[in-house]
């Protein structure tokens, strides 16, 4: 079983933020297992770390480890 590497972005503020973040990360890794909550600002995935880390800056966040 992979690892899932956990993330706290504390610039998601409200659901749009949640579903820019999760598809970023479903378009960086296919296949992942995926959580994002708003109310923890944990995010979750299986994969590949740098890529999601990637992602997420890509998407206008900012990850840091959990």
């Amino acid at each position: 079983m992979t690892e899932a590497t956990i993330l706290t972005v504390n610039d998601m503020t409200c659901s749009h933020c949640v579903g820019t973040v999760r598809k970023a990360l479903e378009e960086a890794l296919p296949g992942a297992e995926i959580n994002v909550d708003l109310a923890t600002h944990k995010v979750s995935f299986t994969g590949d770390r740098a890529k999601g880390e990637e992602a997420i800056k890509e998407a206008g966040y900012t990850p840091e480890p959990a």
